[in-house]
């Protein structure tokens, strides 16, 4: 397929760029403590990423394989819905094409995260819902409890499309497909394949729970205000291809063709509201778009066959192809990196100020460390405010000599405190007060920088040099977790 394979080289040609991401380096830290749940995640993108490193531990394109591979399943999926639909090849090209160009869908693709494989999970979900809807074979219920298990080891999110849906079922039909036995099987495969990382989210207090609550209270570099929520929509897919989704919506709503996968059409505005309600990340509603767009792409092909059709159809071409453009530019790394500061890219991308400067970081802590006298040098602990900070040591430290770092942020938490035998701690991330109610002396040691001045989460982030813990790490060590 021409848009699947067009988007997996532009993938690849842009996956070795900038450098790691935030996420990106606190799940190469993960993989190496591989468990059927953390504080805030399922393990399948740990998993995934221990099978890459497994076959080589530096390199960022091949860390990158597999959210490629699932950006590319996302195209495929969207094409196969618009078939489904009854789109011609027309309509399919447009629909694949559309995701292609889409912002969500270039920017996930392009980092090693959850939210891609989340967006396949969604896409092939909703593909699957069709097929059941348009009276397909009832044994189709066992797929959808495999993807839906395999999304719950991913996401947890996959929980409110599947009560979205239900809900759409049960309001609007077809109520059928539901009167079958095949359902329930397909429940007891999902409940099966999500049962060990619910289990290890009972035994550990459900701390998932309260991640979620820190989340909506926007703790979160990506947490958004309701207003921001709202306004994010429009940009998700891109501002030039808005009419086509808000076509497929209005297709699936309204449209006397489309009356049997309405429910699909119903489970947006429930997600929508559930999310904007409860504080949740714009982007939780990405996984949606897909279906719209294959159901845009069907109004969209038959407005472009009428008429002068040759003169509609380039205006289709040149509105994904400008979105593809402003897409490409904000959400993969084009642009060189001394012209991030100050740009409208980061103000856009958050996620681009993430993937740069981590080895400059990493080599001014060592510089801090090389600095304290001979004895405690030899037996100096980090620890960091949050985990993208102490995956950074954690790859980058090595050339260094750095030892293993600490964190109290999320995952890394689980994973320990310093020891009490350290002579001296050289924190990063923290606020001096912070550090004052752990350590009997707080040394100034300098702030971090990149080089060419980008304004990211790290920027000006502080160092000092800490001694005499308070207390015990055993005791100070549950007063100082953050989850977020």
């Amino acid at each position: 397929m021409s848009a699947a394979g067009l988007l997996a080289v532009v993938l690849t040609a842009s996956s070795g760029r900038y450098g790691y991401h935030r996420d990106e380096l606190y799940f190469l830290a993960s993989s190496k403590h591989l468990a059927w749940g953390y504080v805030d995640q399922p393990p399948l993108t740990p998993l995934l990423v221990r099978a890459m490193t497994v076959m080589d531990d530096r390199s960022l394109p091949l860390l990158r394989v597999p959210a490629t591979l699932a950006a590319v399943g996302v195209v495929v999926v969207t094409a196969l819905m618009a078939r489904e639909f009854g789109g011609g090849r027309r309509a399919q090209l447009i629909a694949s094409f559309a995701v292609v160009a889409s912002a969500v869908v270039l920017g996930a693709g392009h980092l090693m995260g959850t939210t891609i494989f989340d967006l396949l999970v969604w896409a092939t979900l909703c593909l699957l819902v069709i097929r059941l809807c348009d009276g397909r074979d009832p044994r189709w219920w066992l797929a959808v409890g495999a993807i839906v298990g395999i999304g719950l080891q991913n996401k947890t999110l996959v929980v409110f499309v599947v009560a979205a849906l239900l809900v759409g079922i049960l309001s609007v039909g077809p109520r059928r497909v539901l009167r079958t036995w095949w359902l329930a099987a397909g429940i007891v495969i999902a409940l099966g394949i999500w049962a060990p990382n619910l289990w290890c989210q009972a035994s550990n207090g459900w701390p998932q729970l309260e991640m979620s609550r820190s989340i909506a209270a926007g703790v979160s570099g990506t947490s958004s205000s309701r207003a921001e929520f709202v306004i994010t929509q429009l940009g998700l897919i891109g501002p030039l291809l808005i009419p086509v989704w808000i076509a497929g919506l209005w297709w699936l709503f309204r449209s006397p063709s489309s009356k049997r996968w309405r429910a699909l059409g119903i489970a947006y505005p429930i997600l929508f509201v559930v999310y904007f309600g409860v504080g949740g990340k714009a982007y939780y509603l990405a996984g949606l778009y897909p279906v719209l767009l294959a159901a845009g792409a069907l109004v969209v092909s038959s407005w472009s066959g009428r008429g002068r059709a040759r003169v509609r159809l380039a205006v289709v071409a040149i509105a994904v192809t400008s979105n593809a453009v402003i897409a490409a530019v904000l959400f993969l790394p084009v642009v060189a990196p001394s012209r991030l500061p100050g740009s409208v890219i980061t103000a856009v991308n958050y996620d681009a100020g993430e993937t740069v400067g981590w080895p400059e970081y990493v080599s001014q802590v060592a510089t801090v460390r090389d600095s304290l006298p001979d004895d405690d040098r030899g037996s100096v602990a980090i620890l960091t405010a949050n985990y993208g900070e102490a995956g950074a040591v954690e790859r980058f430290g090595g050339r260094y000599g750095l030892p293993l770092p600490q964190s109290v942020h999320n995952a890394y938490w689980s994973w320990g405190p310093p020891s009490d035998a350290a002579a001296a701690v050289i924190t990063v991330g923290f606020q001096r007060n912070e550090l004052r109610d752990v350590f009997a002396r707080v040394d100034d040691a300098g702030r971090l920088h990149n080089a060419i001045g980008l304004n990211n989460d790290e920027q000006g982030a502080s160092i000092f040099v800490c001694r005499g813990p308070l207390e015990p790490w055993s005791q100070l060590w549950p007063k100082i977790r953050r989850l977020g």
